[in-house]
């Protein structure tokens, strides 16, 4: 017969996974969790992404098995990721009932993420499309990559929040003044000035593993280029990370300076695109969450 013990353990393995709002009280829960997958946050990362955003996580007899969240930007777009579900817990369901009540919370806004290859038909499923494809480099950075500095480039002041806000709005489309207000104050960043105006700026901040430089908007991979250099000059010999779309044209350069690609993400969206002005573009991305 079945002891005890052993029936209430098995009941509990019956009971139906609880899906709640993510709250701080879960952070411990999706740290562990993203530890499972070999994904590099950290628990301020975590933090930081609850903070800007709304989430869900599925419980199972008290322990997280699984979290989605979204950050919007404005009123109308928004980005979504840290889509994680347990390996033990895969298979039931559970990234669909994320990803719906996640759809639920942030529609009608158009939604962008960045899939793993193992995502992809759970989107594809609820009307999402892919239009780019995300490089990841990282690595420990030659010691000479960031020797030429461009006399273009210099430290970002507290006075200069209104130029990368309007820079960074040309190059996506979006409205993401408190992300980036976030970012500004946990990193160190970069302006690229040209005829007294700023033309560009880069973001560069602890995340994972080491650093990442992110995100990266400029007018051309030239100038793209010289604020990393700036950015990696400062950081010296540490690890760092850069997410740069395919069509970016850095990463041959990335690759030469020792950011090896390690893997890629396809971005996918649901609905329509923000239109970027420019003449500003993305180069690097904040994360692979916060798109």
């Amino acid at each position: 017969m079945m002891t005890t013990a052993a029936h209430q353990a098995a009941a509990r393995d019956n009971e139906p996974a609880v899906l709640v709002p993510f709250a701080r009280a879960h952070l411990e829960g999706a740290l562990k969790l993203s530890q499972e997958m070999s994904w590099p946050y950290r628990i301020e990362d975590w933090d930081v992404a609850l903070h800007l955003g709304h989430g869900f996580v599925l419980q199972h007899d008290g322990v997280v098995i699984g979290t989605a969240a979204w950050w919007p930007y404005g009123e109308t777009h928004a980005s979504a990721g840290m889509i994680i579900v347990a390996k033990a817990a895969q298979g039931r369901g559970y990234g669909a009932q994320l990803m719906d009540a996640l759809l639920t919370s942030a529609r009608p806004r158009t939604v962008a993420l960045n899939s793993t290859a193992e995502g992809i038909m759970l989107y594809r499923r609820r009307g999402f499309v892919p239009i780019g494809v995300i490089h990841q480099h990282q690595g420990i950075p030659s010691e000479d990559c960031g020797a030429q500095r461009s006399s273009l480039v210099r430290s970002m002041a507290a006075s200069d929040f209104e130029a990368i806000a309007r820079l960074d709005r040309e190059a996506t489309g979006l409205e993401r003044r408190r992300m980036l207000d976030r970012l500004v104050q946990s990193g160190d960043g970069y302006i690229l000035q040209r005829d007294g105006t700023a033309r560009g700026y880069a973001i560069s901040r602890l995340f994972g593993r080491g650093h990442v430089i992110g995100p990266v908007v400029a007018e051309s991979p030239a100038e793209a280029r010289a604020l990393i250099e700036a950015a990696l000059a400062r950081l010296g010999s540490v690890f760092v990370r850069i997410d740069t779309s395919a069509t970016s044209q850095l990463g041959e350069w990335l690759e030469g300076i020792g950011l090896e690609q390690v893997g890629d993400a396809t971005t996918m969206i649901l609905g329509t695109p923000a239109p970027s002005s420019g003449p500003a573009r993305v180069f690097a991305i904040p994360n692979q969450s916060f798109g």
